[in-house]
């Protein structure tokens, strides 16, 4: 007799996931999808919000007088120079916008808004291959909605799309976007959860925004070049802007998985 019983309480004890033995109640299936749905449509928002104000303010910078470039007015000389207060208005732009954002959905979808940021968490285990796939999918429909609506909102043409400068190539301007993306990812990856992360982040991508607007118009993601582009036509070297984040992805990845395996071999 107590046989049997002490055979039913470890059977109780068993995890409610697995379908042969206890299949989950309807209740709790429910409940998963709705978590689901929420992430989705949190990441949905969260990234059509973030690209929506760091559109509009890009393009007020590149209207301001008139001017839609990155150069300067005064400069007369043959090879143009930068028009810093514009960068900064770009750059600050971006890095206020994921800042808040993030802070608005971590706890809904965990404030991703960026395939180069969701497929390093694929790689480094943080979350499933499913999560990546309707992630990713979730912040391509966004960043194209961000674009239409900034298109249809804002007066003159839309002029956000990433372009790179005349005074750099192809191949500088991917290996700047692999190196401007890894920092931000390296900030996402090592920097534990808490109230000051969001503004860490947003920081992190002020920065990277102002090493890189100016020659590759400051991608970091694909999702934000995308979604432009399919408003306002694709370059020829379009594939740098998801070859490049992606490739930032990865270097970040491995970095963050070096350090880990050193640090715990050390214990």
């Amino acid at each position: 007799m107590s046989e049997k019983a002490d055979d039913r309480h470890s059977h109780e004890g068993l995890p409610t996931h697995t379908p042969r033995i206890n299949p989950a109640p309807p209740r709790h299936r429910n409940q998963a999808l709705r978590t689901e749905i929420a992430a989705f449509l949190g990441e949905f928002i969260g990234t059509f919000m973030f690209l929506s104000l760091a559109f509009t303010g890009t393009q007020i910078a590149l209207n301001a007088a008139g001017v839609e470039s990155l150069t300067s007015e005064d400069n007369k000389v043959s090879k143009n120079m930068p028009d810093v207060s514009k960068l900064l208005y770009i750059a600050f732009s971006f890095g206020v916008s994921l800042a808040i954002n993030v802070a608005i959905f971590a706890d809904v979808s965990g404030g991703k808004f960026n395939p180069a940021v969701t497929t390093a968490l694929f790689i480094t285990g943080k979350i499933h291959w499913h999560h990546t796939i309707q992630t990713i999918v979730a912040q391509l429909l966004a960043a194209m909605a961000a674009s239409g609506f900034v298109s249809a909102l804002l007066p003159g043409p839309f002029i956000v799309a990433t372009t790179l400068d005349p005074s750099i190539s192809i191949a500088r301007g991917l290996f700047l976007e692999a190196f401007v993306t890894s920092m931000l990812i390296l900030t996402i990856l090592m920097l534990e959860s808490g109230p000051a992360k969001p503004m860490y982040i947003g920081m992190s991508l002020f920065v990277a925004e102002l090493c890189s607007v100016f020659f590759t118009g400051g991608s970091l993601n694909p999702a934000r070049s995308f979604g432009p582009a399919v408003v306002a036509g694709f370059t020829s070297y379009h594939w740098i802007y998801w070859l490049g984040p992606l490739l930032g992805s990865g270097v970040a990845s491995g970095a963050y998985w070096l350090i880990n395996f050193v640090r715990h071999e050390g214990v």
